[in-house]
């Protein structure tokens, strides 16, 4: 360890875009976004795999999952 802790990914979601169809909690396979107050929210971050299923399935493009590009770059 160098001392950075470990940065877990997990899926944004906007929740003025979400109308909580449950399109995204029925696709995911690990569990980890449930509805919350008639929204998605992800309920468990340990267990979302970036699987990017519920950005995917999203009618409304309230998903979001980012990443990083690294070209040529070399994890030390």
């Amino acid at each position: 360890m160098n001392g950075v802790e470990d940065k877990v990914e997990i899926p944004e979601i906007n929740p003025e875009k979400c109308e909580g169809c449950g399109d995204c909690v029925d696709w995911c396979p690990t569990g980890a976004v449930a509805l919350v107050d008639g929204k998605a929210v992800v309920v468990n971050a340990e267990a979302c795999s970036y699987c990017t299923d519920c950005e995917a399935v999203c009618p409304n493009g309230a998903r979001n999952c980012p990443f990083d590009i690294g070209i040529g770059v070399e994890e030390q």
